[in-house]
């Protein structure tokens, strides 16, 4: 009887909405499954059978309607992308090449991929309102860590579809906001909560009994899995675990589950688990060497901005020595000596600073925070050459060049390329060679050629970010095609930062 009354209150709760399981919604499946599939359809019956050619009352939409595909943080102004970069290639191309895009290798093309993310675009051609191209977007932001950045471009959006209200609730779990989308998800009615994703948000209410009789009610009608039953009773009631084991650690977590296990007090360790996750180690509550790590991760993806990485480091003097602590006392020791402005002390710990970085690649954020000082200290000698290799890694690249004297003919190379201008250079090596011919204007290839023929400049562009981000690793003539592409279609920047990486970082192998 207790059974059957827990129902009929649940089932009010939810406005009726039928509850069973569901596959999950995205290639990224971490995600929580927090809301509930549709009802599905009854049977049909004598009382659906039509008795009049008369038409239903129908549903319309207006053609002109805004397109949640659109949405973007980035205008146009800001990016200099045409509005109507997508032209004609249909949506589930522009999503595939999204989620293909491999950009760890150069911080330049990992800078234009979050771009396309993050801008404001019209939506593809044959854009259906299934809102394809914004969910590849966002599950793009998410692989990459840069949980934030999702979370604005969802409230952008309006998350009160299912599809991106699961995204902004996981989202949300990871910032440290669940209680806002606990609460979002108690005023939006057509979002139908799971179970697990309702007992949460009912204990984070302090609705503690209702909490309680909601996991019984999910157990009776089969709808928590036992390993799930486990941890809500310990996440509603701590007696469960006087005495008991921990529970196992799962081996793929969910964003609920992470919170949950973090709220029994068994955390998880963000290390193993998909980067999105790291973001939960940046709040206060987590112990400083987590903190370092995380940041470490985040800004390896450009999720987080440089200053954000030194605020970590900086934090207080590392009281162990060894791995990540070596790092953090050379970066504290080098930020000194650029704040002092002595060009002793600044050759003296750059070196030590650079080899940690290196070792950790972090060579782009560290560029991106000293590589215009650097170029004020009057430095010499190999001191003086890694100095300007750094500066070439900023966003001060070309003048940094032009106020350059090159010292010997690799120098020289780096310079000119800098400048965009490579005519009156003799390359040494593969990686030179491939680079030069794509400032060479070498023909484009024959994909990219007919990409651009027919308008479809933005598919042009998530093909190259593959291609150079392969050719960083393997074949040098897809950084040559990559490269050429880039610079007609007017993205000189990113072919010249890009080159100067592949030339500097040696991302090669």
């Amino acid at each position: 009887m207790r059974t059957n009354i827990a129902v009929l209150a649940l089932g009010l709760a939810l406005g009726g909405t039928g509850l069973r399981a569901e596959e999950p919604l995205s290639a990224i499946d971490w995600l929580s499954n927090s809301v509930s599939a549709p009802r599905a359809p009854a049977p049909l019956g004598e009382a659906d059978v039509a008795d009049s050619a008369a038409p239903e009352t129908i549903t319309v939409t207006a053609l002109d309607a805004p397109s949640r595909d659109a949405v973007g943080l980035l205008p146009a102004a800001a990016t200099g992308l045409p509005r109507g970069l997508w032209g004609t290639t249909p949506e589930a191309e522009l999503a595939r090449l999204i989620g293909a895009a491999h950009v760890e290798a150069l911080p330049s093309v990992q800078a234009l991929l979050y771009t396309l993310l993050l801008a404001e675009l019209d939506p593809p051609a044959d854009a259906d309102g299934k809102d394809r191209l914004l969910l590849a977007r966002l599950d793009k932001l998410l692989d990459l860590g840069a949980v934030e950045a999702a979370q604005a471009l969802l409230e952008r959006a309006g998350p009160t579809d299912p599809a991106l209200f699961r995204r902004w609730f996981d989202v949300s779990l990871l910032t440290g906001h669940e209680d806002r989308a606990c609460a979002a998800m108690r005023a939006a009615p057509g979002i139908a909560p799971t179970f697990p994703a309702r007992i949460f948000c009912l204990a984070r209410g302090g609705d503690w009994n209702a909490a309680m009789l909601t996991l019984e009610t999910g157990k009776a009608l089969g709808y928590i899995a036992p390993e799930d039953d486990a941890l809500l009773l310990r996440f509603l009631d701590p007696e469960f675990a006087d005495g008991a084991d921990p529970l196992p650690a799962p081996p793929r977590p969910s964003p609920l589950v992470f919170r949950m296990m973090e709220a029994i007090g068994e955390p998880l360790p963000t290390a193993p688990l998909p980067l999105a996750f790291a973001q939960a180690d940046l709040r206060s509550t987590a112990g400083w060497k987590p903190r370092v790590e995380a940041a470490e991760r985040l800004a390896r993806s450009g999720a987080i901005a440089p200053n954000r990485l030194l605020g970590v480091y900086t934090e207080r003097l590392p009281a162990a020595s060894g791995g990540v602590w070596d790092r953090v006392e050379a970066v504290q020791q080098f930020d000194v000596a650029v704040l002092s402005g002595d060009p002793v002390a600044v050759a003296n710990a750059l070196h030590p600073a650079w080899e940690q970085i290196t070792g950790a690649g972090l060579e782009a954020p560290f560029a991106q925070l000293y590589g215009e000082r650097l170029a004020r200290i009057p430095l010499s000698g190999k001191v003086a050459a890694l100095a300007f290799r750094i500066g070439l890694l900023s966003d001060g690249y070309e003048a940094i060049a032009r106020a350059h004297t090159p010292q010997d003919s690799t120098e020289a190379f780096l310079k000119a390329l800098a400048m965009g201008d490579l005519s009156q250079q003799r390359a040494a090596g593969q990686t030179a060679m491939a680079v030069q011919e794509a400032f060479a204007d070498a023909p484009l290839a024959p994909a990219f050629a007919a990409n651009l023929r027919d308008g479809n400049t933005g598919e042009a562009i998530l093909k190259a970010i593959r291609l150079v981000g392969d050719g960083a690793r393997g074949d040098v003539t897809d950084v040559t095609d990559g490269l050429a592409l880039f610079r007609r279609v007017g993205l000189e920047e990113v072919a010249r930062r890009a080159g100067l990486e592949l030339m500097i970082l040696e991302r090669r192998g």
